[in-house]
């Protein structure tokens, strides 16, 4: 018997009932980036995997162990993408949209992927929506990705449920320095250390500073402080938007040890973090990677960005039960018709309802049935109210309206005054 056909180890189906949480999400940040004046852009979900091994750095995990690369029939290295700023940034060299200083604010949205061990929360194929501006240098700009991530989570009811870690990584001479004396300090405790950040001891000791590894972590107590090795410019950026952020309300705590996984970061970096999904505690996370642009080809241009994670917060959604009530409801109202020619009058009248009211979910039955059946049917959806057609309503181009959910007797509408009506109960209540 042949083996059943099924999804592959952590790339999981999104079933209807699940999708009207996620659009709303994703409706919800769309709207927030168009009232910030950002513009989406789509790249593809596969590229050269050199884009990434010259963006992300050779001796990260992502591209060590993670990464999905395979040939193509012209014998072309090609990875569905891990990330989406790599792929930002060579879309807007490839079409030079960033030339002659010209800022750009965009954003995307789609599926990443890295060969991790799945869990909740951290998946193979996994969503993110990102934002990328270029050449905007100064901490305002770093503010407003934070600012805009906090009213969002204010729209969405988990203010609450997130809390903001900052750091600063300093340019690439400063955070040289930084890493001479951070590699000094732990070869001399070398021995104490896991086995993974004694690797990355010698590949990219910076991530020893995230360490989970509770021995290496106690190690690092006494380790140099990132904050004592930043230049002047660095040390006056990293004021500036703490400043900003002061000025707004959003509170932050100092985190030292918060390098990010990625090799292009500089001076800003930051996370928001939650205690509300166990071992996932980012949802939200990103920095400034001024050199980025120019160590992929381009002439000298700033950048910073952010991604978060659609999973992580359709989860935390769930978890936190803020869901609109809207959302748990597909059907706003269900039209049942009784006979063929209340069929056809039924779809016409479904028609002009449109019309007049487009943000109204109203279904119309298929498969015709009893009444007893279409009004199961009808109570199944989910609708607030059913409409009902028979030989009785046809005679006198009414409409019969019964309520489904809550108090109420059944009336009937004329035809010509059921969008008003509905208008009254439904869109507006």
């Amino acid at each position: 018997m042949s083996k059943s056909l099924q999804a592959i180890r952590g790339m999981n189906d999104i079933l209807p009932e699940q999708t009207p949480l996620w659009r709303y999400f994703e409706s919800t940040v769309a709207r927030l980036l168009d009232n910030y004046g950002y513009k989406q852009i789509r790249m593809p979900i596969v590229e050269f995997t050199e884009l990434f091994k010259r963006s992300i750095g050779e001796v990260t995990d992502i591209v060590e162990k993670e990464m999905y690369t395979f040939e193509d029939r012209n014998g072309d290295s090609l990875t569905l993408r891990p990330e989406g700023t790599a792929a930002c940034v060579r879309a807007v060299l490839e079409h030079g949209i960033t030339g002659g200083g010209q800022v750009q604010k965009l954003w995307y949205i789609g599926p990443m992927f890295r060969h991790e061990r799945p869990q909740k929360g951290r998946y193979r194929q996994f969503h993110q929506i990102g934002l990328e501006v270029f050449n905007l240098d100064g901490p305002d700009i770093d503010a407003e990705l934070i600012i805009m991530t906090w009213r969002l989570w204010g729209e969405l009811g988990i203010r609450d449920a997130v809390k903001l870690e900052l750091n600063s990584l300093g340019t690439s001479e400063s955070r040289g320095r930084y890493r001479e004396a951070l590699v000094e300090y732990l070869s001399a405790h070398h021995d104490k250390l896991d086995e993974d950040s004694q690797r990355r001891l010698k590949t990219n000791p910076l991530r020893v500073l995230d360490t989970k590894n509770a021995d290496t972590q106690a190690v690092l107590v006494d380790a140099p402080k990132m904050a004592d090795y930043l230049d002047d410019e660095s040390r006056a950026h990293f004021e500036g938007l703490k400043a900003r952020l002061d000025a707004v309300g959003i509170p932050y705590v100092l985190n030292p040890k918060l390098v990010r996984g990625l090799d292009y970061y500089s001076k800003t970096v930051f996370e928001w973090v939650t205690d509300k999904l166990g071992a996932q505690g980012t949802v939200c996370a990103g920095g400034r990677y001024d050199g980025l642009v120019e160590q992929m080809g381009g002439k000298p241009t700033t950048g910073v960005g952010f991604a978060m994670g659609i999973e992580r917060l359709v989860l935390m959604l769930e978890t936190l039960e803020q869901i609109p009530e809207k959302i748990s409801r597909q059907v706003d109202v269900y039209l049942c018709a009784f006979g063929e020619e209340a069929e056809l009058a039924g779809l016409a009248l479904a028609e002009r309802v449109r019309d007049q009211l487009p943000n109204l979910r109203l279904q119309v039955n298929a498969g015709a049935g009893s009444f007893k059946s279409q009004f199961k049917k009808a109570d199944k959806s989910g609708a607030l109210y059913a409409l009902i057609l028979g030989d009785d309503e046809m005679a006198q181009q009414v409409v019969g309206f019964k309520p489904l959910r809550g108090q109420g007797e059944q009336q009937s509408i004329a035809w010509d005054a059921l969008a008003a009506h509905l208008a009254t109960c439904v869109v507006q209540g």
